[in-house]
């Protein structure tokens, strides 16, 4: 028996309401019902992390949540870190470093890298690396993509007040 909800949630700063099928993963919701492909499906079992979106300022693997448990939760993808036609500190770092080639795997390092630098603008390369060891990237080698995120470091630590 497929099943459906009602489900409403904010998605990259608007009101969303959609009925979807109980069994429906969030990824598969975000992905074929709201349009939002920034958010790529690679394993279906949470190891590879290109699903990965922000849901209620924590990094979340889209693949492993149902879509009804976001109902009533806000909820950030790729598209949602820029503004209108510019990008985010952070995407401008990823690409003043080249830390990108095919971009399979950017969208879910972008969205990991942010909750991050909310969560800790004062993240060192360690700790960069630590939080960014799930998410698999074949193309770039990490090198570039711990430095753009370090680089990212300061336009946070603005947003939060707390210049060092």
């Amino acid at each position: 028996m497929n099943e459906a909800r009602s489900i409403r949630f904010d998605l990259n700063g608007k009101a969303v309401q959609i009925d979807v099928a109980t069994h429906r993963t969030l990824a598969d919701c975000l992905r074929h019902d709201l349009l939002q492909t920034g958010t790529h499906v690679g394993c279906e079992h949470g190891v590879c992390g290109a699903c990965t979106v922000i849901v209620d300022g924590a990094a979340v693997r889209a693949c492993l949540m149902l879509a009804v448990q976001a109902d009533g939760a806000r909820v950030t993808t790729v598209e949602g870190l820029a503004s209108g036609d510019r990008l985010s500190p952070l995407q401008t770092e990823f690409r003043r470093h080249h830390a990108l080639q095919c971009g399979f795997c950017t969208p879910g390092i972008l969205t990991t890298a942010h909750a991050l630098l909310t969560n800790e603008p004062d993240a060192d390369r360690p700790r960069i690396r630590e939080v960014l060891s799930g998410n698999l990237c074949r193309c770039t080698g990490y090198v570039p993509i711990v430095e753009a995120v370090y680089a990212a470091r300061d336009a946070y630590r603005s947003e939060r007040g707390t210049d060092s």
